[in-house]
């Protein structure tokens, strides 16, 4: 079989299988509950602006996501404001700069700026979109957990797809070099068969290099936790989420 047969827009569905909402995402959703505007930079398929708009958050809402078939689906609802785009093109929205109270990052979103040049102009992009003392709300996997080492085919998910197809979902790593790792992702059916093959590369940043990005795009950093249940981050701990301040421009 055709190793693309599985189809962008069946990507984009079977993430919102893998990823089902949970408790710990109520984290983000608290944030974005108190903020009055809020802009969700890699919001995907729309789970949080949709969440939050059903849970009657009565202001601005917008998202942005360089992933079309994601987006044609967070755009079943219209009442919020959809945007394709990186992170590095809310520089170029004059209509975003200053707006919003609250940028949001999350879903590990902050590791696919591989490069020292990408991260500080995403970081950059994301401030100009903040109201003086704003916040900036992400989490990014913890290199000192070493998740990459659990992606392997003996650790796959095996899920049912949108469309009832039993499915079989699993990564190998090709390299881990400086803090990069480039893997693949292989959605096969349950007998091994593969229907698509995906190859992504993520970034594990240290909490003390994440801050040195911050602080040079204009961000103090305000709460650091180890997970989205607010505990200490601590070396086991499985995430780096932050709470920054825009106290400068960029």
């Amino acid at each position: 079989m055709d190793p693309h047969a599985y189809s962008d827009d069946d990507v984009a569905a079977l993430y919102d299988v893998l990823n089902p909402w949970a408790p710990c995402d109520d984290f983000y959703l608290s944030h974005v509950m108190a903020a009055e505007a809020v802009l969700d930079v890699g919001c995907g398929t729309g789970t949080m602006l949709h969440r939050a708009r059903a849970e009657g958050h009565p202001g601005r809402l917008c998202g942005i996501d360089p992933d079309l078939p994601s987006l044609r689906r967070a755009r079943t609802r219209r009442d919020v404001e959809w945007a394709e785009g990186r992170a590095v093109d809310i520089a170029r929205r004059p209509e975003w700069q200053g707006e919003f109270d609250l940028v949001i990052m999350a879903g590990n979103a902050f590791q696919v700026f591989v490069g020292d040049e990408e991260l500080r102009d995403s970081l950059a992009a994301v401030r100009t979109a903040l109201r003086p003392g704003g916040r900036f709300v992400f989490g990014t996997r913890n290199p000192a957990a070493r998740a990459w080492e659990r992606w392997t085919p003996e650790n796959a998910a095996e899920v049912v797809d949108h469309h009832g197809r039993e499915l079989r979902v699993e990564h190998r790593v090709e390299s881990v070099v400086d803090g990069v790792v480039t893997l693949t992702e292989t959605t096969a059916a349950r007998d091994g068969e593969p229907l698509r093959v995906d190859r992504g590369v993520l970034r594990f940043t240290a909490a003390e290099e994440i801050d040195r990005f911050l602080a040079g795009a204009g961000f103090q950093v305000a709460e650091r936790y180890g997970d989205r249940r607010r505990g200490p981050l601590t070396g086991a701990s499985g995430e780096i989420v932050t709470v920054a301040h825009a106290v400068r421009a960029a």
